[in-house]
């Protein structure tokens, strides 16, 4: 007896069946605590020979079948006899019924069973029944096994990072699929944030809202065959954090190498550097574009004290600058020569010369060393030579009088030597009052006061300088000589002229550049010429800017307690140079000339700076003359 699974009945089987034991009437009794019933029937059992013609025979039972979970299984059978059997399946000796199921299992008109989306409950021993008028025939029994696919977990759609605002909100979806299928949870960190006992399978969204700071959120997923996770970012935008504050890893005299931490969790896209002099009130410098922690700033001066921090900066924009950091480059060998060389006669074999620091010294001065010679064309390695440290100036003792030295300075830093100054030439001759006057070569800064040459036509230049100082009147200059030449050729051509502070040079030839020196005379003789210039006719010249009407003289002592500056005012247009008078002893002026049109004033001369004699025994003047030159429109 075999029971049906909710109870509701049973099946005898009598298996086998044999003749005449097996032949009998059989009573179905069902009963309840209301009563019982019963019905009969009476089984006859007939051997093959005894088989009438008209017997059910199956023709084609049902076949041994394999399928996978969730596909469709079909069982074959097939009858025949007179009339036409029914057909009717069992399984696992208990009637399939066919009506309850929702149409998953169903007996089609060739009387084939089809059982879809197969379940692993579906397995079992399939009989097919055949029954007519004439008696029942069981086909062979036949084993339908649903083979279920065991897969361990994946993500079919896995959780994606997501870049949000601050207090914005996101959909996290993370998928997973298996056999069987995984349940789905969220954790941040540590803490779930799927309950237990609402864990989805295969599919879970986490809602975030009002997200105010960046995060990591974990997907996972898990069934009998394991564990999966997968981890989306959640990246709350804003403006980067500070770097940490730079180090100065290496330093030569034009660069400073720096790194720096991050100072960021999140991504930066990259870094601006800003740096600027220590004691400069401009902005800073910046840049941009640095992709590293580490970058090595160029360009700077050797020697100098300078102030750098660092920005970071992501696609939401430029962050705070870090702490700034000083720092200051190495030495370098001076880049320029000593300034404003000068000398001062003491006696006929006695020279004071004098100069200022290099306008780019570069680092610590160290000390100077000063050449001299009579012989300039030897190479400056073989003349006279002085050190001098801790001071600005070095007496020379023993010089020929009458002759004419050659004088250079050089300074030096703990790096190396600078460039050597322009030649001062000097001549002692004695003069009134018991002076020695000096005649120093001019020097030629690009300044209107000192010797220069400027085209007026295209056959004509224009030479000016300041005359040299003069002390007394047996120094007086008495003329001046010139010497010039085509730059290209050796022949040179000399003309002399009476004292002026300009002499207009004609009948040149166009478009040639042509060298001047010149030389200052005095009843004593001439002294040294100046260094070569040069100055080129050119084919067409320049229009003026109106007609000069005055010049203002702007002086002041650069020393001192009383450093105010005075004006001479209303000097004529054709005047070309001014007598200072009642200066203090052996003091430095600074001199500026400034030319007037109707318009007004032009702009203010490069300064010009002159130191008064020391020796009181004769009149006290200092002249500083000029050449008038108006500026181009």
């Amino acid at each position: 007896v075999i029971e049906f699974d909710d109870g509701s009945g049973s099946v005898l089987r009598i298996q086998p069946l044999r003749t005449p034991r097996d032949e009998a009437i059989y009573e179905c009794v069902a009963s309840n605590s209301v009563g019982e019933t019963s019905a009969t029937t009476r089984l006859t059992v007939l051997r093959e020979d005894q088989l009438p013609p008209g017997f059910p025979t199956i023709d084609m039972g049902p076949q041994l079948k394999v399928v996978e979970r969730t596909r469709t299984a079909t069982m074959l059978c097939a009858a025949s006899g007179n009339p036409d059997p029914d057909i009717s399946w069992f399984k696992d000796f208990l009637p399939v019924n066919t009506s309850n199921n929702n149409g998953r299992i169903k007996q089609l008109r060739s009387g084939a069973l089809q059982i879809e989306q197969s379940e692993e409950s579906d397995q079992g021993k399939y009989e097919c029944v055949a029954t007519n008028n004439d008696g029942t025939r069981y086909s062979a029994p036949a084993n339908l096994y649903v083979r279920v696919r065991r897969v361990p977990p994946r993500f079919s759609i896995p959780p994606t990072d997501n870049e949000i605002m601050p207090g914005g909100s996101v959909n996290i979806t993370c998928v997973a699929v298996g056999s069987p299928m995984p349940y789905v949870k969220w954790m941040l960190g540590a803490e779930d944030l799927t309950p237990e006992d609402d864990m989805p399978i295969g599919r879970n969204v986490l809602e975030l809202t009002d997200v105010q700071q960046s995060a990591n959120y974990t997907c996972v997923a898990m069934s009998t065959l394991g564990v999966i996770e997968a981890v989306a970012q959640i990246t709350v935008k804003a403006l980067p954090k500070a770097p940490g504050v730079p180090i100065v890893t290496e330093r030569t005299a034009t660069s400073i190498t720096l790194t720096w931490d991050s100072g960021n969790p999140e991504p930066v896209t990259y870094y601006i550097i800003q740096h600027k002099s220590k004691y400069s009130d401009d902005l800073y410098k910046e840049i941009n574009g640095v992709a590293t922690t580490r970058y090595s700033v160029g360009g700077l001066s050797p020697y100098s004290d300078y102030e750098f921090r660092v920005v970071a900066v992501n696609n939401i924009g430029r962050g705070p600058p870090s702490e700034s950091i000083e720092a200051k480059t190495a030495e370098q060998a001076p880049s320029t020569a000593p300034r404003h060389v000068r000398g001062h006669m003491m006696s006929a074999t006695t020279a004071v010369i004098q100069w200022d620091e290099p306008e780019e010294a570069n680092g610590q001065i160290m000390g100077y060393r000063v050449y001299y010679t009579m012989d300039p064309t030897q190479h400056v390695n073989l003349w006279e030579k002085q050190i001098v440290r801790g001071s600005n100036f070095v007496t020379i003792h023993g010089l020929i009088p009458n002759k004419t030295y050659n004088i250079k300075v050089l300074a030096y830093t703990s790096v190396g030597d600078g460039p050597l100054s322009p030649d001062l030439q000097i001549i002692a001759k004695t003069g009134g009052c018991g002076n020695i006057i000096s005649l120093f070569s001019f020097q030629f800064p690009p300044s209107h006061t000192d010797f220069r040459g400027e085209a007026k036509s295209e056959t004509s230049i224009l030479l000016s300088w300041n005359a040299p100082s003069q002390t007394g009147q047996e120094n007086q200059v008495t003329g001046y000589e010139l010497i010039y030449r085509k730059r290209d050729d050796k022949e040179e051509k000399q003309i002399s002229f009476e004292p002026t502070t300009t002499y207009l040079l004609k009948d040149l030839k166009p478009f040639t550049t042509y060298t001047f020196r010149l030389a200052a005379r005095s009843k004593h003789g001439v002294g040294a010429y100046t260094s070569e210039i040069s100055a080129e006719t050119p084919q067409t010249l320049e229009l003026r800017n109106g007609i000069l009407t005055q010049y203002t003289v702007s002086y002041a002592p650069t020393e001192g307690e009383d450093t105010a500056a005075r004006q001479i005012s209303n000097i004529p247009p054709e005047s070309s140079q001014y007598l200072l008078e009642n200066l203090e002893k052996w003091t430095e002026y600074r001199v500026t000339v400034t030319a007037h049109t109707d318009v007004g004033a032009g702009p203010e001369s490069l300064p010009h700076l002159v130191r008064t004699e020391e020796d009181g025994m004769c009149p006290l003047k200092q002249s500083f003359s000029f050449q008038s030159s108006k500026p181009n429109p």
